[in-house]
């Protein structure tokens, strides 16, 4: 069975985001930095447990994910508005986040029908 193209891609943030993320201000690693990382882990686990899940426990699930991703964005905001991220950063992440939105949000409305 081929992995579902969301997997890939929240793997893909993760692996970039993790390096990025050691160069913020070492005074914020255990505060916004840390948040930050535990938002984009655990959306990974969220989607990991739904794709093991059915029904009515699936569909909370995915939007328990769906929450860690605005989670998600809400930290890359301040970040950037902190400029611990230049813009090509910004962009990059805000585009990978995106992308990751729109799959999650197919997914919901496939688990609908």
């Amino acid at each position: 069975m081929q992995e579902m193209p969301l997997f890939t891609r929240t793997f893909d943030f993760l692996a970039w985001l993790m390096p990025v993320t050691n160069h913020f201000p070492r005074s914020q690693r255990f505060l916004v930095t840390k948040r930050l990382l535990d938002a984009g882990l655990d959306f990974q686990e969220a989607i990991v447990c739904a794709n093991h899940e059915r029904g009515a426990a699936r569909q909370r699930t995915l939007m328990r994910a769906d929450e860690l991703l605005d989670r998600v964005r809400l930290y890359l905001r301040l970040a950037q508005r902190w400029q611990w991220l230049d813009r090509g950063q910004y962009h990059h992440a805000a585009a990978m986040v995106s992308e990751m939105g729109r799959l999650l949000g197919g997914w919901q409305q496939s688990e609908c029908r």
